[in-house]
C-alpha cells in the first residue's frame, strides 16, 4: 500500500526540492519554461508572459492541497532560483508504481543536476512513498535524459515506436524501471 506524504521538501548536496512558490516565475521564465527546446523534450507548451506562468503556478500550487501529488521546484543552492522541475507526474497507487518527468534549464544542463533531483525523487518514492516500481520515459531524440536515466541505475523496458509527432515527424518514446528490489540492493 503508497504511504501518501505529498510535496515535501528534499535536499541534496547542490539542490533543494520543495512546492514551488509564485516568486519562483521570474526564474521559470528565465531559465527554463520559455525555452522551447526544453518544454519541447518532455512536451510541454511554451510559457512567455507572467500571466501565463501565473495560471501554471495556480496548478502547481493547487495540486499540493493533494497527498496524492508530487512536484517539485528544482533550487539550485548555489544561485537560490528555481532552475527547472521534476515530479511524479503519474501516480498509480493501486499497482504501485509511478513515472518521473524532469527538465532542467539549458544554462544549468550538463552539470549533472536532474540526475541529482532525479535520484532524490526515486529515493523518496522508494523511501516515503513505498512504491514497488519507478519508471521514466523519455524521447528518443533526447540522448541527455537518457544518459540521466541510465546514471539512475533504471533498466530499459523497450520503445514505443513513433509515439509522438513533432516538427513534422514521428519520434519514439523509451521506457526505464527500477524496481523496489534493484534500488535497495544498488544501496547496499
Amino acid at each position: 500500500m503508497l504511504t501518501h506524504t505529498g510535496t515535501q521538501t528534499i535536499e541534496t548536496d547542490r539542490l533543494i526540492l520543495r512546492r514551488f512558490e509564485y516568486s519562483d516565475d521570474d526564474a521559470m521564465l528565465k531559465y527554463w519554461v520559455a525555452d522551447e527546446k526544453v518544454q519541447s523534450l518532455y512536451s510541454e507548451p511554451v510559457y512567455s508572459t507572467k500571466e501565463e506562468v501565473k495560471g501554471l503556478l495556480d496548478k502547481y500550487i493547487g495540486g499540493c492541497a493533494r497527498e496524492d501529488y508530487y512536484r517539485w521546484a528544482v533550487i539550485d543552492k548555489e544561485c537560490g532560483e528555481c532552475i527547472g522541475q521534476i515530479a511524479y507526474f503519474l501516480v498509480d497507487s493501486k499497482n504501485h508504481f509511478a513515472e518521473i518527468e524532469y527538465c532542467i534549464g539549458s544554462q544549468f544542463q550538463r552539470r549533472g543536476y536532474a540526475t541529482e533531483a532525479a535520484k532524490a525523487v526515486i529515493a523518496y518514492g522508494f523511501d516515503r512513498m513505498n512504491l514497488h516500481k519507478v519508471q521514466i520515459c523519455c524521447k528518443t531524440i533526447n540522448a541527455p535524459s537518457r544518459k540521466v536515466i541510465e546514471k539512475c541505475g533504471l533498466t530499459f523496458e523497450g520503445t514505443l515506436r513513433d509515439y509522438f509527432y513533432m516538427d513534422g515527424q514521428y519520434v519514439g518514446r523509451h521506457y526505464f524501471s527500477i524496481l523496489r528490489d534493484e534500488y535497495e540492493n544498488r544501496r547496499q
